[in-house]
């Protein structure tokens, strides 16, 4: 059979007259109805989720993982992470890329609600940076009265330091931890100061490789696997202290931005049962995040 016989016998009459036999009424409902009714499940699947812009730390430590199905047990709300550096985060919900941050750089979250872009910023909760190294700490960070006598020891052996270099807010607390002790230049001058550009358990694994020092959140310090040689040498200082919020983006500022939605996650978060489930999250019996919400 040649190919025009066999496409003439494919078009069978009968199909031909069964469409046409259907009723008027019911064709043009369809032809009402479909693009209506296509425009509610599409706007159904939208609402169905929201983007939350976060940090990596938080990401990379299983938090979500432990939180997002108790929320959408009690909401039916699914949350979509993005997990960046903190500046990133910030950037992508300015540019309305997101209907929720969950950062930890205080001082700009405060600036990003105080230009329009976000509705308020809360206390969600706390942990603490720590200082990581080789196990021979060739530095003696280890035997630091603070922070700044621990950075000091590291300039003063040259010794290797991993900074992420990502404007994430690990990056920020590192660059004031710098600072603070005097020592906030950088340049290509200083060998043993190494920028990765890169997340938090890209600069671990960075740092472990070249045996170097680096700074991170506890939370992604406990969860990582590849610890090698590296331990943590020093903690505990108050100036170590890290604290995370939680800012739903303006309407005002996106206004397409998800804001009713958004409001249901930041409310949960803030209340006793988000909280409680913020406290239970373990990684090898040690809690990583301890809440704080004040509302």
């Amino acid at each position: 059979m040649d190919r025009k016989t066999d496409c003439n016998h494919a078009r069978r009459p009968g199909q031909n007259r069964l469409r046409g036999r259907w009723p008027i009424n019911l064709v043009y409902a369809i032809a009402v109805l479909a693009p209506f009714t296509a425009s509610l499940l599409s706007r159904a699947h939208a609402e169905g989720f929201i983007i939350a812009q976060s940090t990596t730390s938080t990401e990379n430590s299983g938090l979500y993982e432990a939180l997002l199905p108790e929320f959408k047990a009690v909401s039916g709300i699914d949350v979509k992470v993005v997990a960046v550096g903190t500046g990133q985060a910030l950037r992508n919900a300015a540019n309305c890329d997101g209907d929720i941050l969950i950062v930890h750089s205080k001082q700009d979250e405060e600036q990003f609600v105080s230009n329009g872009f976000g509705t308020a910023r809360y206390d969600l909760m706390y942990n603490d940076f720590v200082l990581v190294g080789p196990d021979h700490d060739p530095a003696l960070v280890a035997g630091a009265g603070s922070i700044t006598g621990a950075l000091h020891r590291i300039a003063e052996k040259t010794a290797r330091f991993a900074s992420r270099g990502d404007n994430s807010g690990t990056h920020k607390a590192e660059r004031r931890l710098w600072q603070n002790a005097g020592l906030g230049s950088t340049g290509p001058e200083i060998k043993w100061y190494l920028e990765t550009g890169l997340g938090m358990g890209a600069t671990l694994n960075f740092a472990v490789q070249s045996d170097a020092y680096t700074l991170s959140d506890r939370a992604t310090w406990l969860a990582f696997e590849n610890k090698a040689g590296h331990k943590i040498l020093f903690e505990g200082d108050p100036p170590l202290f890290n604290q995370y919020g939680v800012v739903p983006v303006s309407p005002n500022h996106c206004p397409n931005v998800k804001a009713a939605l958004a409001k249901q996650f930041a409310d949960w978060l803030l209340s006793a049962d988000g909280q409680a489930a913020i406290a239970a999250y373990r990684r090898n019996g040690a809690q990583l995040f301890f809440p704080n919400a004040a509302r």
